[in-house]
């Protein structure tokens, strides 16, 4: 599943900076232990919804019984939003018992009966018991299961459709005539299935699927597998049969009932390929076909494991609360996600688009094919497809220079993995709210970053061999983290790989040309389990102290850590794997280091010396001494000498270095000087991320002068960067998206250049009644400026609510939220909570640029608070929606006032909220920002009086 980023980067263009991740501090061992013993009759046990006693008393289901087969019907109704529901599942019995407990959530039971397998015993009607705590139902048979035998319980059911974004749940859109059309789709990850029908509803219970739908003609239905038969049963209804399915999880099963349309092609390795659409948007569906087509492709031959469906269908859905989802043979995402139209969308949202169908093709084989055990290994899945995102789009589609923007994952990493409330990638959860949390940016980002490390370090031909082991080895089964790291070892042995293939590819033949890094393999040197465990299983990251003393390189590792409430750090130890340029050697040099001090001998003095070349390590690095000084002269005298990476890597290193009290602020502020020579899109892309929440913490303490001051101060900065751009779409796809950030920036800052410009374009398009082509890159830039008065404001709305074009429709949006009429910002969130001319899956978005609007920041606090139970109920508890929200609108607080208004709303909330790891991620964070601006204000100030330019 992909959370969703609305813009891409153009998101950073508003907002600026904040962090959209939850975190919970959490033990660092744990031992997961599945029970099957089920009782009744005693005290501990819980009661069902009839007053008996629930004979179950655990989140997690016994393992007695599990599931083979689900023979499924499903039958909904678009009218009166209902379905009806008949299934039957095969199941074998492991353990004797005489109770069956599988979950079911909103599901009005009719019937269940049992009967065997073989049908020589007729069916019996079973007592049904509920317990709604933990969405679980028990089915009491009369006499015990036997061991070793196969049965079939069938259910029958009904249910409404759900009015949230998960289940099987509603959908509309409208058409331009107006007419408002309804479909039905379905979200089940993590644990939602249940809400459609009743099943054994965790990733370790895989089976086959046998789906049949009942639908109106006009209507088509879509699953994972392809249409065997349909069936005309009258009354305008035709009765659609899908193949069976593949062995899988619960969380991926799908289904669609729609009026779609779609265009289809095949890949060179004969699966079928097909976009569906709402039908006047089909004309937006050729770029993600042709995407689809080639990532398919390369997986296939990247992975040397074929594809196992016949077709693969990508469906955009108007309401879809993440960015998309993996469903096995129907991938599934918001309307933003999947179309594209070249008239209108940017670069940005190319690239995003490209970026999301390359990770739901990769839960092909990561996560669907090969599935973690639990979902406290969730990174298994989600890590691996947001690395693998960049692996395959670097291959497919190169001119997107997917390259330059994976560091970027990392710092959005770190800014959470930095503090106190962080947990470890690999992680305890028990309930459906704790299993939502693990959907953050430690899971997906921090996975990707330590992959692409171990990578880096073994090299890409070993990281390649090691990983084909692993889907091999684990097809239609479920591992946890330690059978990843067995498959990384020793993979030059033929076990589960082709014979003779990796000799051909020379990584693991007799030729003495392995890569320099391979030295761990020839000495059976690298033991990958110690290593990478100590990356899943502690929190937080290393920080390497270096030291330089002539040719001698002393290293010190510790925990880096933000907060003020430290907890004992003697024991954080990690296996870092470090590399190094020079000022004598661009030669990148490796070192492993795994104990807290070790020293590095040098072959000469250097002048400078720089680690974690290219930011390919998880770790940040203080340079004592004169070490920064020779690396801020550096920059400043030839900041070429080094990458943009590397200079990204040294302007994010550094403020984290000054929120520890490392580094003085005088000295990274010196740092940014060298930003007028700059002209690369991540370093400028730091430097705004670094620079800009400071004037944020301003703008919300009444602190006029000095906000004012540094706005200048980094308008200035890129000040001939921003003339130099063109008000066109020409370039590559990094010069016009930083094209697109510095417009938006500089006329935002109301630079006025910009601003006379914007509102050159504004005015023609407005004049034209929108139908001027206005260049995708800076479409934003000059809605943002028309927005600034109500006349443009409402012409902007007139055509948001007219546009068929998603990517015209989120720029709209996101110029709406810059108003400066307190009454226009209060009016756009609450049409967006009724979901009538605003959709409701734009909200979290909505309330988080209003929060960064300082017209608007006490109203999306006080919108929040409001709505804290509608909001619940809609995204439910534990969402990354529900934590976007927490946390953006509430990271640029800095007040006293604002932290104790923030805990004491919180804490009011019960089990409905307080307990929740954005809430703790949250008020961390405003710790840590009162913190600082107590320190660095004075000093900031000081600094820009000297620093006028």
């Amino acid at each position: 599943m992909t959370t969703p980023t609305p813009l891409g980067f153009s998101e950073l263009l508003t907002r600026s900076y904040s962090v959209f991740v939850y975190v919970l501090s959490i033990s660092l061992c744990f031992v997961s232990v599945r029970s099957s013993h089920i009782r009744t009759g005693d005290a501990s046990y819980p009661q069902a919804a009839n007053g008996q006693t629930f004979p179950w008393n655990k989140m997690r289901l016994p393992d007695s019984i599990i599931p083979v087969h689900y023979d499924l019907l499903l039958i909904p109704n678009l009218t009166t939003l209902k379905f009806l529901g008949s299934m039957n599942i095969e199941v074998y019995v492991q353990q004797e018992t005489n109770t069956i407990v599988i979950h079911s959530k909103h599901l009005d039971i009719a019937k269940a009966t049992i009967t065997n397998l073989d049908g020589t015993s007729p069916p019996k009607v079973l007592q049904v018991l509920e317990y709604p705590v933990h969405e679980q139902i028990a089915i009491l048979t009369a006499e015990p299961l036997v061991v070793g035998r196969s049965y079939i319980i069938s259910f029958e059911y009904t249910a409404n459709l759900s009015d949230s974004f998960h289940g099987f749940y509603k959908s509309t859109y409208r058409t331009k005539d107006g007419e408002v059309r309804v479909l039905a789709a379905t979200q089940f990850e993590p644990t939602f299935a249940r809400m459609a029908f009743p099943c054994f509803d965790e990733p370790a219970f895989k089976a086959h699927f046998s789906v049949r739908i009942r639908r109106e003609l006009k209507h088509l239905a879509l699953s994972n597998m392809p249409i065997l038969k349909s069936l005309n049963i009258g009354d305008n209804l035709v009765e659609d049969h899908f193949e069976k399915s593949v062995k899988m999880s619960t969380y991926l099963v799908a289904f669609i009932v729609s009026d779609f349309t779609s265009i289809s092609k095949m890949t060179e390795h004969g699966v079928k390929i097909s976009v569906y659409t709402v039908p006047e948007k089909i004309e937006q569906a050729d770029f993600a076909l042709e995407a689809a087509v080639k990532l398919l492709d390369f997986y296939e031959d990247y992975f040397n494991i074929s594809y196992p469906l016949p077709k693969q269908d990508l469906a955009a859905i108007p309401d879809f609360q993440s960015g998309a989802m993996e469903n096995w043979g129907l991938t599934t995402y918001r309307e933003s996600a999947l179309l594209y139209n070249p008239e209108t969308s940017s670069a940005s949202e190319k690239l995003w688009i490209t970026m999301i169908i390359a990770h739901e093709l990769a839960h092909q084989w990561f996560g669907n094919l090969v599935t973690m055990e639990w979902w406290n290994d969730l990174w298994l899945n989600e890590g691996f497809a947001k690395f693998m995102e960049y692996v395959s789009v670097n291959v497919t589609h190169p001119e997107l220079q997917v390259e330059d923007y994976f560091l970027s994952k990392c710092f959005e990493a770190m800014d959470v993995d930095s503090l106190n409330s962080s947990h470890p990638v690999s992680t305890p959860v028990e309930n459906p709210a704790q299993i939502l949390e693990m959907f953050d940016d430690v899971s997906y980002d921090k996975g990707a970053c330590i992959l692409n490390m171990l990578r880096d370090y073994m090299t890409p031909e070993a990281f390649k061999a090691g990983i084909v082991r692993y889907l091999r080895r684990y097809s239609y089964r479920n591992t946890k983290n330690e059978d990843l790291w067995d498959s990384l070892t020793n993979i030059c042995s033929n076990e589960d790989l082709h014979d003779g293939r990796m000799q051909e590819d020379g990584f693991c033949s007799n030729s003495q040309k392995r890569p320099s890094s391979a030295h761990w393999f020839m000495e059976d040197a690298l033991d990958v389990t110690s290593l990478m465990n100590t990356w899943t299983l502690q929190k937080g990251f290393p920080m390497i102290t270096v030291t330089v003393k002539g040719k001698q390189v002393h290293l010190h590792q510790e925990l880096y850590q933000k907060s003020a409430d430290s907890f004992r750090v003697d024991s954080y130890l990690w296996h870092v794997p470090l590399t190094y340029i020079t000022s004598r050697s661009a030669t990148v040099h490796r070192f492993l280091l795994k104990t807290k001090m070790d020293v590095i001998i040098l072959p000469e003095e250097v002048e400078w010396i720089k680690f974690n070349v290219d930011m390919n390590g998880y770790y940040i690095v203080h340079y004592e001494g004169e070490g920064w000084d020779t690396l801020v002269n550096l920059l400043i005298k030839n900041h070429e000498a080094i990458s943009s990476n590397d200079r990204a890597n040294l302007i994010n290193n550094a403020f984290l270095l000054v929120s520890i009290g490392k580094l003085p602020l005088n000295k990274a502020l010196d740092l940014t000087l060298y930003l007028r020579q700059e002209a690369k899109i991540m370093p400028v892309f730091q430097g705004l991320n670094e620079l800009v929440p400071i004037y944020k913490f301003m703008e919300k303490r009444d602190m006029v002068d000095v906000e004012n001051q540094l706005k200048a101060y980094i308008v200035n900065l890129f000040k001939i960067l921003i003339d130099q751009q063109t008000w066109t779409d020409d370039g590559s796809v990094s010069e016009r998206m930083l094209r697109s950030q510095l417009l938006v920036f500089a006329c935002v800052r109301k630079y006025q250049p910009c601003v006379v410009k914007a509102e050159e374009y504004f005015d023609k398009w407005k004049q034209s009644n929108g139908t001027l082509r206005l260049p995708g890159d800076i479409a934003l830039a000059v809605y943002a400026v028309g927005a600034q008065t109500t006349e443009g404001w409402d012409f902007l709305f007139q055509k948001y609510q007219a546009s068929l074009f998603s990517a015209e429709k989120s720029q709209i949006k996101v110029a709406l939220t810059i108003s400066r009429n307190p009454e226009k910002l209060q009016w756009l969130m609450e049409e967006s909570l009724k979901g009538d001319v605003v959709k409701t899956q734009d909200l979290p978005f909505i309330v988080v640029y209003v929060s960064k609007n300082p017209s608007g920041f006490q109203l999306a606090w006080k919108f929040l608070k409001k709505n804290w139970d509608k909001l619940v109920q809609k995204f439910e508890l534990g969402s990354h929606s529900l934590a976007h929200m927490v946390n953006g609108v509430t990271n640029q607080y800095s007040t006293r006032e604002m932290l104790h208004e923030v805990k004491s709303f919180f804490e009011s909330l019960k089990d409905n909220g307080s307990q929740l790891r954005c809430v703790q991620l949250a008020v961390e964070t405003i710790e840590e920002n009162i913190r600082w601006m107590d320190k660095y204000f004075d000093q900031i100030k000081a600094w820009l009086e000297q620093h006028q330019i």
